[in-house]
Parts: C-alpha cells; sequence; structure tokens
C-alpha cells in the first residue's frame, strides 16, 4: 500500500494515498483497533448536512469566503449520495465525545475539496470546523440523524404494519373464538378484536414515537465547547439550525440551553423509551401469533401463517414461525440497546457527555432493526395471516369457561361446580348442568350461546 505524509498538531502521520482522511482520521485508526463497529453511516450524513449548514451560516455572517462555502457544500452533498463512504471507518470505540469522527469529517470535507479545486483552499479546523467544537456537533449530529431515521424509516414501516392489521381485521368480523388469560381458557372474544388489541397498541406506540420527537429537534450548535459560544457568532446557532431545516426538510431549532445540550443526553433517552414500548408490543402481538399458529396437530392451531421455508434439517415438512422467532429477536436486542442508550445518558461529567458514540450506535441500531424488522414482519407474516375457523369453533364450544353465559342464573359457586364436574367427567357444560338439575334443558338452550357473549 502506498502512503502520503500528511500532519496535525502533532506531527506527521503516515496516510493511505487512495483515502480523503487526515492526520487524526489515521491516529484514531492506530490507537482504537477495536471489534468492528464503525460509526453510523446515519451519523456521517448528518453531519454533511450539518457542515453544509454551517458553512452557508458562516458565509452568511462575512466569516468564510463563498469559494469555500461552495466547494465545502459540494463535497458535503457528494458525502450524501453515498460516494464517500469508504473514506469514514472509525471505530464506535473511540474517544466519547465523537471528536476524531468530526474530524474525520472535517479532513474528508477537506481533502476531497482541494482535489476538486485543485488547489489548497480549505483547511479541516480553520475552514470545514469554523465556529464549532466536536462537542457540539456531535451531539447535533446524532439529533439530525435519530429524527431523520425514525421519520423517513420508521414510522413509515410502523405505519404499513398498522394498515395491514386493520385489513386483517376487517377480513375477521364476525369469527368467534376462545379468548385467554394466563394462558387459560377463557370467555369468548372476536377474532377480529384479538387483532384490534394489536393494532391500537401499534397505534399508540406511533403517536408515542411521534411525539417524542420534538425533543431531537433542538440542537447543540452554536454551543461549541462548554456551552458559552466562544469562536461562534452571536446569531450563529439559530440560523445555522434554520439552515439545517432547510437541508433536511425537517424542522430543527436551537435548543435554548446549551449548558444542558452538551452534558445531558436525556432527550435520546427519552426517545429511545418509546422505541422499547414499541419493542415490547411486538414481541407480545409476535408471541401471540406463533402461539395461536403453533401446531399444526397438537398445538392451538387457531391460525394459519405463511411457510415461508423448511424448519427442519431432520424433521422432513417441519416449519417454523420464523418471522416471529426474527422479530422476537429484534425485540430482545432494543429492549438491551435501552439499558445502554439509558447509561450512556447517565454519564454527563460536568460540561460533557462522553459517551456519546455507544450511545448513538445502539440507538440507530435500534431504529434500523424495527425499520427492518417490522417490513420483514408484514410481508412475510402478517399479511398471509389465515383464521382457522374450524379449529376456532371446535375450540370455542369444548372451553369450560363458557359457563360464565350461566352464572348469573345458577350462582357463581355452582356455575363452578358445573366446570370442576363437566371436566372431571369429561363431558359437556350441558351435561354437567342436566345432571345436577341446575336448569331445565330449555333454559340452557336459551341463555347458552357462546356467539353472544363478545
Amino acid at each position: 500500500m502506498e502512503y502520503r505524509i500528511e500532519h496535525d498538531s502533532m506531527g506527521t502521520v503516515e496516510v493511505p494515498v487512495d483515502k480523503y482522511y487526515g492526520a487524526q482520521t489515521a491516529r484514531s485508526l492506530s490507537n482504537f483497533k477495536i471489534s468492528t463497529e464503525t460509526i453510523p453511516m446515519e451519523v456521517i450524513r448528518a453531519f454533511a448536512y450539518l457542515k453544509s449548514a454551517c458553512a452557508a451560516t458562516n458565509f452568511e455572517f462575512g466569516k468564510l469566503e463563498k469559494d469555500k462555502a461552495d466547494i465545502i457544500n459540494t463535497v458535503c452533498n457528494e458525502i450524501l449520495e453515498g460516494k464517500l463512504d469508504e473514506h469514514f471507518p472509525l471505530s464506535v470505540w473511540q474517544t466519547g465525545s465523537g471528536t476524531q469522527s468530526n474530524m474525520n469529517v472535517n479532513e474528508v470535507i477537506t481533502n476531497r475539496g482541494n482535489e476538486l479545486v485543485k488547489k489548497e483552499l480549505l483547511h479541516p479546523n480553520d475552514d470545514v470546523n469554523m465556529s464549532q467544537s466536536s462537542n457540539d456537533t456531535f451531539p447535533a449530529a446524532m439529533h439530525i440523524a435519530a429524527l431523520i431515521e425514525i421519520t423517513d424509516k420508521l414510522l413509515p414501516s410502523l405505519n404499513e404494519l398498522i394498515l395491514a392489521f386493520k385489513k386483517l381485521e376487517d377480513e375477521n368480523i364476525g369469527i368467534v373464538k376462545s379468548g385467554r388469560t394466563h394462558l387459560q381458557d377463557a370467555t369468548p372474544i372476536a377474532f377480529s378484536q384479538e387483532i384490534s388489541g394489536w393494532r391500537t397498541s401499534l397505534e399508540n406506540n406511533y403517536n408515542q414515537i411521534e411525539n417524542s420527537l420534538i425533543f431531537l429537534s433542538k440542537l447543540a450548535l452554536g454551543a461549541t465547547a462548554v456551552g458559552t459560544g466562544l469562536n461562534s457568532p452571536k446569531g450563529f446557532d439559530t440560523l445555522v439550525a434554520k439552515n439545517i431545516s432547510k437541508l433536511t426538510g425537517k424542522k430543527f431549532v436551537t435548543d435554548s440551553n446549551k449548558f444542558h445540550a452538551l452534558s445531558s443526553k436525556s432527550e435520546l433517552a427519552f426517545v429511545h423509551g418509546s422505541l422499547s414500548s414499541l419493542a415490547g408490543d411486538l414481541m407480545k402481538i409476535a408471541n401471540d401469533i406463533r402461539w395461536l399458529s403453533s401446531g399444526p396437530r397438537c398445538g392451538l392451531g387457531e391460525i394459519f401463517i405463511p411457510e415461508n421455508e423448511p424448519g427442519s434439517s431432520i424433521m422432513p415438512g417441519k416449519v417454523n414461525p420464523t418471522q416471529c422467532e426474527s422479530m422476537t429477536m429484534i425485540c430482545v436486542q432494543v429492549m438491551s440497546n435501552n439499558m445502554a442508550v439509558n447509561m450512556a445518558s447517565s454519564q454527563g461529567n460536568f460540561e460533557l457527555n462522553v459517551f456519546m458514540p455507544v450511545l448513538i450506535h445502539n440507538f440507530l441500531q435500534s431504529v434500523r432493526l424495527l425499520s427492518d424488522g417490522i417490513r420483514s414482519f408484514r410481508e412475510n407474516c402478517v399479511i398471509g395471516i389465515k383464521a382457522n375457523k374450524e379449529k376456532m369453533h371446535e375450540n370455542l364450544h369444548n372451553s369450560l369457561m363458557l359457563v360464565t353465559a350461566i352464572s348469573p342464573y345458577i350462582g357463581y359457586e355452582n356455575a363452578a361446580k358445573v366446570s370442576k364436574l363437566a371436566h372431571e367427567k369429561n363431558i359437556s357444560l350441558k351435561e354437567a348442568t342436566l345432571n345436577m338439575n341446575l336448569m331445565t334443558e330449555e333454559k340452557f338452550d336459551e341463555v347458552f350461546k357462546p356467539e353472544e357473549m363478545i
């Protein structure tokens, strides 16, 4: 491999000739050879919006020449188009402020920009990082990335799943089945009612996530190193937020208290809490579906789900609820990520939180997993669910909890005795009731109507 010599304030460093990054990125690569997790590309894209907006803002304030602002914007567009992905290789497990990733972006923009104009026009600190600090750019990039990924990917995916359940609900109106509580038989429920519970849970999750996004719209930019805004012109914070809003099409505003914005990450923790709540409901729904489809002969077998692939290397013909299993594994990961996000959020010391890379790594992994997992679950499972009407009818009429229908007529204690007798003798509730002389056959038939108990 061929190298060129780059320098920073600590001296010279060898850098591969085919890479646009510079000395500080190379030092980070050398010093943090840890695992395989790299700073998410969503954060790098957010930095591209941020650096472009900062350049435009500095130009508007008369601090940065137009040719410099223009070339910074040009390279940022290349980053947004994915043309420069290979030049952002840094590990998540780096400095907790994300300084090295901020400099990675500054160096790539500088070297690519200078290549395009064929002269040494840009400096990574003096020009690309003008009016900024890693301490305010990295948390701002976190908020930008998180808000964009949730609004553009997760919420649309979740909405499609809600619509799929609404369609399934409408298709199954009029089908009555046994309800279950404590994993035991309970009184009847319409299958459409059961599905409506799933749908409403997801609708609530959608609203919770959407309503929490206002906290991500607040940006730390303009705080610079410790929140005082040193080396940033007055009004920079407000204008740069407006410029980021124009570039992204999302509404961003400056955080009213920059000391909070640098040291606290409670906004990200709060939003991720809503992602964890979504994971909890998805876990419940996926488990319900795989329980209801269990069998095909020795389980509940009340619904059919798509048969997507062979389920066993030894048992021919076996098919498993693999989409449910994938979904529930995703939920476990998201709920685990919630602990990491909360722990990282709690580690602000004085004027800065230095657990930011691990926080945004886990946060964006959750968004990515949920977005993709929900889509897969919908396409490969939910839209293919069919009710096994015969099995539902059989289970419903075999349930001892239907005795609840006659409880108002013979009393709770007598109804309990009927249920126990029917269970012990393996006879119907009607037979048990008549054997105990608690009702006439005519009266029993009059009040015992399972399909009307919903």
